[in-house]
């Protein structure tokens, strides 16, 4: 195994619990499960070991591949996996984040959306991968349990899903969050951390603003992700 790159077949999930929930959502990707000299025997590393016992799949000791692959000083345990496919369901509400850059948000927006029920991602490219060990430790093992699919523009999103109500969120949206009525059916649209959505966005939808005081300029993503998020599922989850 060699450190990770975005042309390789394989990733990682580096650390314990993100190990034991790969193995719980995605048992039919991994490919061998590695064990650091360090780690101690507990529980969670008995469920880790009798998991591959039973979807039969290889454990390694071996310390090596943690300098390579691992800049985490208490990371003992690594699951090596397949990238797989994985498309949004056209008929569920979705998380759509336009050109996304940081690797960190990506994993923590990932988090926060299965945490409110939102299982689906989309994301236009060009955009951060999805597959890169920092975004699936910042989810803490979330991606196995998120559908999610990569488009070429906004406009074949569009094309791939069923009717729905689109609500790009904009510093300069034309509704409060709190003024809008939520609809069964929804996409909630946000742009990169650094320049936010195009105006072209405000003829997509309802156009929304999550008004905060004028001593900052704007907010963290991972934050207006989930503010938009608690306000669209409240009551609902």
């Amino acid at each position: 195994m060699k450190r990770y790159k975005k042309n390789s077949d394989y990733s990682y999930s580096l650390g314990t619990e993100l190990t034991l929930e790969l193995l719980l959502q995605r048992p039919e990707e991994v490919i061998s499960v590695y064990i650091h000299s360090r780690q101690k025997e507990n529980e969670i590393l008995d469920r880790i070991k009798g998991l591959c016992q039973k979807h039969k799949i290889d454990v390694i000791y071996s310390d090596k591949i943690f300098n390579i692959v691992s800049d985490k000083e208490n990371c003992y345990i690594i699951g090596a996996f397949r990238k797989y496919e994985s498309i949004i369901n056209p008929k569920s509400n979705h998380v759509v984040l336009v050109n996304p850059s940081n690797t960190g948000n990506l994993g923590t927006i990932i988090r926060t959306s299965i945490g409110f029920g939102i299982n689906d991602l989309a994301i236009i490219a060009p955009a951060v991968d999805i597959f890169d060990p920092k975004t699936v430790r910042a989810s803490m093992g979330a991606l196995f349990r998120l559908n999610f699919q990569y488009f070429e523009s906004f406009a074949d999103y569009l094309q791939s899903i069923e009717k729905r109500a689109i609500f790009p969120f904009m510093l300069d949206g034309a509704r409060q969050l709190d003024q809008i009525e939520i609809p069964e059916r929804y996409s909630l649209v946000f742009g990169s951390e650094a320049s936010g959505l195009d105006a072209v966005y405000q003829t997509y939808g309802q156009s929304i603003l999550i008004k905060h005081l004028k001593t900052i300029d704007s907010l963290n993503l991972c934050n207006a992700v989930s503010i938009a998020l608690y306000q669209f599922t409240k009551g609902k989850v």
